[in-house]
């Protein structure tokens, strides 16, 4: 059996990281392992690659998902798998989220997650375009910068914004997260910048780091109630890897809990009755799921101003030839080109939603999400609540590492959850009628201005909208019954074993998850090797 200090499970946004920093000094002999594939494919460095990405099963693993309320759409969760996680397939965006929502960590039992820890670790992270400014970082490993592309019609929709009085924003990521500008995207010069490229690839040289690939971890390998490796299949063998110092799950949220129960840490009283014996009773492993829900708003142009028609045929051969000669036009970008932040309702203290606009519009319809652009010339409007209370599960179904957990998000189950989704379709509606837009827009075609009432619009988002991909919450760090992780991320009631991803964060944060998972990461490595 090969011995390492530090055996890290799951090459995704915080895995990276870690593997990164716990092998710089050279002092340690760490293992990283991956169940996808290498992010060689050039679909994955071109940023606009994550539609074909997503889509296709070579680097994601499609999850699917229980409603129990059956007016929701049916929906599949792809999880990145291969190296760089989710930060290799998805749209690119950085958000950090709101200061607010790490003091409330804090606040929660979380202690050392304060926004005066995290802020710090997200300025040592990155490198901004924009400089420094005392909030952002400047000559970190991650590198992040605007959207460059400055069209009529984003500007229209930024101008739209500040009429219903937002701020206009070089950087949605200050202190202050209210207002509305050009997203802010990991991308450099035309290319992706994941964790891989940003953490991984630099280190891989190293002798102390070993990366393996197309490595699939069945369970936790125990002595009494101490983590001491792993058991994990390549192709055909069965391989049983050795940690002298911790194993280090940084598998996902449906990942890292399923793992964990696989193992024998979770609820005892469901673990024995499926025949897995109970190492540590854990009954909060795969409870506290968050998850946000995309409400869509679409409208038709009265100008050309779309990209609907160039991902297919000659055009898309164009814009792919532009990409891969020279690194720019519409394959460089990322998914979204304006972000606005807001309150959608009197009183609040600070934005509940975030709304994104992209210059396309989908076929909607069915029970499925699709992704087919509209034969006409049309935008799309997102917009999510940004602290859902809705709270589900991922639980095992059997003792058999290859069945996938059963995932139910448990969208709208409290009566904010609900309004909120509402008064989201409302805000992007009255947006989309300020003066600025006049020029553009023509009619709205989803939800339809027939869907008037609270119920007729609750009813299309949950037929049309779908999850952002931002699962997190299932294996919570604090310090009540429920807390999966103590404030160090080590696993309670056990040794030798921590959990280091988006499934620590005891809610969500403000926004898009990646930056989240990457300073937890960040973080995480601190305490680690403070340990060490």
């Amino acid at each position: 059996m090969d011995t390492f200090d530090y055996i890290i499970v799951g090459a995704g946004s915080a895995g990276c990281v870690l593997a990164n920093r716990l092998s710089e000094d050279g002092r340690f002999r760490v293992l990283l392992v991956e169940a996808g594939p290498t992010d060689g494919t050039p679909l994955i460095s071109m940023p606009k690659g994550f539609g074909a990405l997503l889509q296709s099963q070579s680097h994601v693993r499609h999850f699917d998902v229980a409603h129990e309320d059956k007016a929701m759409r049916k929906e599949i969760w792809p999880k990145g798998m291969t190296l760089g996680g989710s930060s290799s397939v998805n749209g690119t965006l950085y958000v950090r989220g709101q200061p607010q929502d790490y003091d409330d960590w804090e606040a929660l039992g979380a202690a050392g997650w304060g926004w005066d820890v995290i802020g710090e670790c997200y300025k040592q992270m990155e490198d901004n375009s924009l400089g420094a400014d005392g909030v952002r970082g400047v000559g970190g490993p991650l590198h992040i910068s605007p959207h460059p592309d400055r069209s009529p019609l984003s500007e229209a929709m930024i101008d739209a914004g500040v009429s219903l009085g937002l701020k206009r924003r070089e950087d949605t990521n200050g202190l202050d997260q209210e207002g509305i500008g050009y997203t802010m995207r990991t991308i450099k010069d035309g290319v992706r910048v994941s964790a891989s490229s940003a953490f991984l690839h630099p280190a891989k040289k190293r002798k102390n780091l070993i990366v393996e690939t197309r490595v699939f971890v069945e369970k936790i390998l125990f002595e009494g109630t101490r983590a001491v490796g792993i058991r994990c299949r390549q192709g055909d063998q069965s391989i049983d890897y050795k940690a002298g110092k911790e194993v280090i799950l940084s598998a996902g949220s449906l990942q890292s809990p399923q793992l964990l129960q696989l193992s024998g840490i979770g609820s005892a009283d469901h673990l024995r009755g499926l025949g897995i014996d109970v190492i540590q009773d854990s009954p909060g492993v795969g409870q506290n799921l968050r998850e946000h829900w995309m409400n869509i708003v679409q409208q038709k142009l009265q100008v050309p101003a779309s990209t609907n028609f160039q991902f297919g045929g000659f055009r898309l051969l164009v814009n792919a030839l532009q990409y891969f000669l020279f690194k720019r036009g519409l394959m460089s970008t990322s998914s979204h080109e304006v972000i606005g932040f807001a309150k959608t309702r009197p009183g609040l203290d600070r934005p509940d939603a975030e709304i994104v606009f992209a210059p396309f519009s989908l076929v909607q319809g069915g029970e499925e999400a699709k992704f087919a652009f509209e034969p006409w010339h049309g935008i799309q409007m997102h917009g999510f609540q940004l602290r859902p209370e809705s709270q589900g599960s991922v639980m095992i179904k059997s003792a058999d590492p290859a069945d996938q957990p059963v995932i139910k998000p448990n969208y709208f189950a409290t009566e904010n959850d609900r309004q909120t989704a509402i008064s989201i379709v409302r805000y992007i509606r009255e947006l989309l009628a300020q003066p600025a837009l006049k020029d553009f827009v023509a009619e709205e075609t989803l939800p339809g201005l027939d869907v008037q009432s609270d119920d007729e619009i609750l009813s299309v988002v949950k037929k049309t909208g779908s999850s952002v991909f931002h699962a997190s919450g299932t294996c919570k760090m604090g310090q009540d019954d429920m807390a999966v992780v103590d404030p160090e991320l080590r696993v309670r009631g056990v040794s030798g074993l921590r959990v280091v991803d988006a499934s620590v964060m005891p809610t969500l944060v403000s926004g898009n998850t990646n930056a989240a998972a990457m300073v937890i990461g960040w973080r995480g490595s601190d305490l680690i090797l403070k340990d060490a």
